[in-house]
Formats: structure tokens, sequence, C-alpha cells
């Protein structure tokens, strides 16, 4: 039985950097998202390119009374689940989100309840092997409740804790649990977006992402410069920080 890295949200763009990262490193993949086509495409292109075995399931996260299906698909493959790559995330529109609760809810669920649903199935069945990894991608939006995008910056927040603790509850299992909190990243996910600055392409913060697995990290901001701004956000005091327009 060969080993594979199961990522979630395959057609991000994140998860498409992380995804050339590790077929680099000669890692098979299971790549889960909505997109069937778009699935099958990425498969096609990173199998001719780095001569990997990809296989594509379809997942979608909101609907979590599929999960179990989800899982049980996985013990088909004949493979070792030997690391999980989470990378699902939807922004919304916080405007909306502040009056539709169906907005705010689809973040919520997108973001939050169905990844950390999904992420504990998984883990169960990466416990007996007792080694392997689980990638998180939050963001630095979860580090202070901003105006802008409070709703997304609450699950993403949720998210990291949520990760943290599983990264503790873990440890004693012999798996490696990483948190990752990227800036600004050129995606479809913010294109168009204003006030963006020093975006990452995804390849580079992908190619980040399994330096820090290697390195044995808990948490990394990507690029590593998001680490000093999200400290000066953290410090500003709330009085001041309330009546900034951020």
């Amino acid at each position: 039985m060969s080993e594979t890295v199961l990522i979630l949200g395959a057609t991000s763009g994140i998860a498409r950097g992380a995804a050339i990262a590790l077929a680099q490193r000669g890692r098979n993949l299971i790549l889960a998202g909505r997109d069937e086509e778009e699935l099958q495409r990425i498969a096609s292109d990173l199998t001719i390119r780095y001569n990997i075995s990809v296989h594509v399931r379809l997942l979608d996260i909101s609907a979590l009374n599929e999960h179990e299906e989800f899982v049980a698909s996985l013990l088909h493959t004949g493979e070792i689940l030997a690391g999980v790559l989470c990378a699902i995330g939807y922004l919304g529109e916080q405007e909306t989100a502040f009056t539709d609760p169906n907005e705010a809810s689809r973040i919520m669920t997108q973001n939050y309840t169905g990844p950390v649903l999904l992420l504990d199935r998984l883990a169960q069945l990466m416990i007996p092997n007792r080694a392997g990894f689980i990638i998180g991608i939050a963001s630095v939006a979860g580090d202070r409740g901003r105006q802008s995008n409070f709703i997304y910056g609450s699950a993403k927040g949720g998210f990291g804790l949520y990760l943290q603790g599983l990264r503790n509850r873990l440890f004693r299992e012999g798996i490696q649990v990483l948190t990752v909190k990227p800036g600004f990243v050129d995606t479809a996910m913010t294109y168009g977006m204003p006030g963006m600055f020093l975006v990452a392409q995804p390849e580079v913060v992908g190619e980040g992402i399994l330096r820090a697995l290697e390195k044995g990290k808990d948490a990394v901001y990507l690029p590593g410069f998001w680490r000093y701004i999200m400290l000066i956000i953290r410090s500003i005091p709330e009085k001041i920080f309330k009546r900034l327009g951020l």
C-alpha cells in the first residue's frame, strides 16, 4: 500500500500551490472538491508532470450529512492516508452576511463547522498509524476582529483555535498539525478585492507550507512578514482600534 496526501478544497489557489510542492516531493494525492471537471484537469496535469498517482473525490464541505460517505470512499483507494491539507475557504460578503443569516451561515459552515467536523473524522483514520500530518489553512483575518470581515475572520479565528487543540490532542499520536495563516494571496477568492497589498503567489505559499511542515513548525504566517504586521495590529489598544476603519 502506498501513502497518499488528501487535499480538501483542491481547486483553490493555495491548494494548487501546495499540490505542486507535494508532487515535486513524489507524494501521491487525492484531490477533493466540488468542481469535478477542474479536479480532473488538475489531476491530469500533476500526473503527467510529476509521474505520481492522483485520485479525485467530490466533496461539498457544507453537506455535513455526506461527510461519512466521503470518508468511507477513502478506504477503498487501497492507500494509507499519510496527510491532509484543508484549504477550504469562502470569503463571502461581509455587509451581506451582516443582514442575511444565510450568507453568514455559509461563511461559518465553509470556514469552520464543515472543516472541523470532517477533520475530526479524518484524524480517526490516521491515529492507528501513529504518523502523518494535518495542515489547516486559517488566515491572518482570524487574529483580530475587523469591521471589514469580522464574520469570516471569526470563523477562521475559531478554525485556528481548533487546530491548536487538535495539535495538542494528536501530538502523542505522532501526528503533526500545522496551522497556516496566509496574508493576501493572488487567488480567485481575492480577485478584485480593494485594499490588497503585498500579494503573494500561490506557488510561493504552497512551497512555504511544505517547508514549514518539514521543519516541524506548529504554525506559520505566509509570507513570513505577516507575523510582524499582525503583531502590530494585535498590539493596538481597543480604545483606538475600534475607531479605525479596518
